[in-house]
């Protein structure tokens, strides 16, 4: 809104030129950075004392590891302000034309919707359930679905038929990338939103340690962003790379700077002990908004490498739940997600926490690495 407004006041007057700053994506992804981060840091602790007033507190399992005992009042559902914090900025310095934008902006809102509704249901009934697991599936794939039918069913993108359909492959230039089938295309896309939505659902277990790689894959996908969208001198940085050139998808730099920014500012009061849990209205958007950029960026693979964590924790808990089942209940970690497992082990939780972020780290940066090794 506010990258429209500089642009229709800088054209009722010449004084008004200096407003052109306005137009490069440096600027406003410091700004949507900025925003998202003030606003998080200026509203969370009236909005950690709202939660707590409102007795919004996360109910703890009872088969957990017996420090999480101590957590029982901590407030929950602090993904609203996250949610907040981060679709507001991008709003304010987007260009709001910009289908990626709407595309990513529409399913994290949804999806933190549905989360919000899961979060308000186990604190009203007290209970860890919430709402049941296939209703949740079901309104992320329904969700997911339309919204990629959409955006590749049309012209909005104005790519090619085989550059819409191409499935980026590490390693090799994008010459080479196969062209998927639309169905086959629309169902490997949400296999990934939906995926990866689930995957940092179940990482959030401990204080900090999914807002962690969240904030590193963001920053991992603002480089990549940039990269497939952005020109340099009329020449785009793909041609350079050998990757995917998707114009207007360099926009989703500004989206991933106010995740970024909403979630340092979430870190500062989510870290150990946390004062608020982000809940599944935080981590079921999160997740689907990064899937959903590795989607439209192709870059699902790079999101298998610098995600590595989240796959981690989903991987361990459906091999628990296989292996419990065909070995007639025995298990093979002592609990899952892995992050238990350590738990049990008797890791204390900021070192299982720091760890993963370490290897999250690790990770991206050898995300990064794979822009150049086509």
């Amino acid at each position: 809104m506010l990258f429209h407004l500089t642009y229709w006041l800088k054209d009722q007057s010449a004084q008004l030129n200096w407003m052109n700053v306005f137009r490069y994506l440096s600027t406003r992804v410091v700004l949507s950075t900025l925003t998202a981060l003030i606003i998080t840091f200026l509203l969370s602790p009236w909005f950690i004392k709202r939660l707590q007033n409102q007795q919004l507190a996360q109910p703890i399992r009872d088969d957990g590891p017996e420090t999480h005992l101590l957590k029982q009042g901590t407030p929950t559902m602090g993904g609203t302000l996250i949610l907040f914090s981060l679709v507001l900025p991008t709003l304010l310095w987007s260009n709001l034309t910009n289908i990626y934008i709407l595309v990513v902006v529409a399913i994290t809102a949804l999806y933190g919707v549905l989360g919000f509704l899961d979060d308000y249901l186990k604190v009203a009934q007290k209970s860890s359930a919430g709402l049941p697991g296939k209703f949740k599936l079901i309104f992320q794939i329904v969700i997911g679905a339309v919204v990629l039918a959409y955006l590749y069913g049309s012209d909005t993108t104005g790519l090619s038929e085989d550059m819409k359909f191409k499935l980026a492959l590490p390693f090799i230039g994008v010459e080479s990338y196969p062209v998927l089938p639309f169905v086959i295309y629309i169902l490997f896309g949400l296999m990934v939103i939906v995926g990866t939505s689930n995957a940092v659902n179940l990482t959030d277990g401990l204080d900090g340690l999914a807002i962690g790689p969240v904030i590193l894959n963001a920053f991992v996908f603002l480089i990549f962003a940039y990269a497939h969208g952005a020109s340099f001198y009329g020449k785009p940085v793909a041609e350079y790379l050998k990757i995917a050139y998707l114009p207007g998808v360099e926009e989703l730099v500004i989206f991933c700077g106010a995740m970024i920014g909403a979630g340092i500012g979430f870190l500062w009061y989510n870290t150990y002990p946390a004062s608020v849990f982000m809940g599944d209205v935080g981590s079921l958007a999160l997740g689907g908004g990064l899937g959903t950029m590795a989607v439209v960026t192709k870059n699902e693979y790079v999101l298998l490498i610098s995600g590595g964590i989240f796959v981690m924790e989903a991987v361990s808990v459906i091999i628990q739940v296989a292996y419990f089942k065909v070995s007639g209940g025995k298990r093979i970690f002592l609990m899952a997600p892995i992050h238990h497992h350590f738990e049990k082990k008797g890791w204390a939780e900021p070192k299982v926490i720091v760890r993963f972020w370490v290897i999250s780290f690790i990770l991206a940066l050898l995300a990064l690495v794979t822009l150049k090794f086509h």
